[in-house]
Formats: structure tokens, sequence, C-alpha cells
């Protein structure tokens, strides 16, 4: 049996294919996925649903933690899972996303763990432990937060609003267990005042000052 031949008239190629690829192949050499398959197959279903796809904003070199966690793909989470600033999120849907990008599954139960989270879980808090993962100590942990958090330009001020740090870095302090309530008030104190005349957001060079009460 003969092959059949086609000649390009007859071959239609869709017209959105070629931009298509191209912002594919971006997102991908941006991202670096460590399973580039499931990565595509989350990243065409999200663009499906007119959902936030699993891209980082820039490439990360040698930025990998050895659990495989970095900023970028946290930040890639709470773009997905945070996109209107919602403050409770179903673990499902945190799951979901998890294992989008390939993350251990152990890491996941470790961190959900050491939350103490159920079902529905504020947002804010899973960030908070899942920053804590890939950083040394709790003052790198809350400069990542603010980081990812922040809506000023990549290098600027990471800016937050005083309520989320206030949130995140009670939280943390509790499930450390070894930060005395009187250095938590101390801390806060200084920086609410701080808030007064920053508009209401504070930065990591406020709590990284050594006029501020360490934060742990």
């Amino acid at each position: 049996m003969e092959a059949v031949l086609y000649c390009k008239e007859q071959i239609a190629i869709p017209p959105a294919l070629p931009d298509v690829l191209k912002q594919f192949t971006k997102a991908a050499i941006r991202t670096q996925p460590s399973s580039l398959l499931s990565w595509s197959a989350a990243y065409f279903e999200a663009l499906t649903k007119g959902e936030t796809p699993p891209v980082k904003e820039r490439v990360e070199l040698n930025d990998h933690n050895a659990n495989g966690l970095t900023k970028g793909l946290i930040a890639i989470l709470h773009k997905q899972l945070c996109p209107l600033g919602e403050q409770s999120v179903q673990m499902s849907d945190i799951r979901s996303k998890w294992d989008n990008l390939s993350l251990p599954p152990d890491l996941f139960l470790e961190l959900t763990q050491l939350g103490d989270f159920s079902s529905d879980v504020v947002w804010l808090h899973f960030l908070a432990v899942a920053c804590g993962a890939m950083s040394n100590g709790l003052t790198d942990t809350m400069k990542v937060i603010c980081e990812i958090l922040t809506k000023d330009s990549e290098g600027g001020a990471a800016r937050i609003p005083f309520r989320d740090f206030k949130e995140v870095y009670t939280f943390l302090a509790r499930i450390d267990g070894d930060i005395p309530q009187e250095r938590v008030d101390a801390t806060l104190q200084h920086l609410g005042y701080l808030k007064e005349l920053q508009e209401g957001m504070i930065q990591p060079k406020n709590f990284l000052s050594a006029d501020c009460p360490k934060l742990s």
C-alpha cells in the first residue's frame, strides 16, 4: 500500500499554534520543571481553564534547596492559589498544585503536620511553613515571605502590609515554640510604630535593622 502524500496546501496549521508553542517554550525554560510532561499537562490545563499557569517569573540559577523548594516555586503556588487575596484555601487544591510542580509528597505531608493543617487552611500559614522549609531561620523566612507577597518590583523594598507580617510572624513564632511571647510583642510593637510612618507597610530592612528586636 502506497503512503499517502500531502502537499503544503492540504495541511492547515492553526494560526495560533506558533505563538502558543513559543510561549510554552519560554515558560518551560523559565520554570525548568523537574518533570516536563506533568508540568506541561498542568500548563495547558491552566490555560484551557483561564487560570494562572505554573510559570516562574524568571529562571532561578543554583537556588534549589535540597528538598526541591525554591522561592520561585512557592511564588507560583501563591499566584495560583491566592490570585484575589482569599484567606482560606482547601488543602486538596494546594496538594493538586503541589503535585503539578512535582514537589516531594513527603515534604507536603511534613509541612501539613508542622502547621497542623486540616481540610481548610489559611493560605498565608501554609506559605509561611513552605518558606521556612527552604530558609535559614525565622528572619530569613520572613524576608523570603516579604519578597513573595510584595507588589513592589523585583529588587525593590519588598513591602507588605503590617497585618500580613503580623499574621505570619505570630503563626511561625507559635509553632516554633521557643520564642518568648515578650519578644514577639516587643517586635510587633517596634514594627507597629514604623508602619504608622510607612502607610501601614513593613519591609525587610525594618526587621533587619539593629534597632529592631530580633525575631527569634
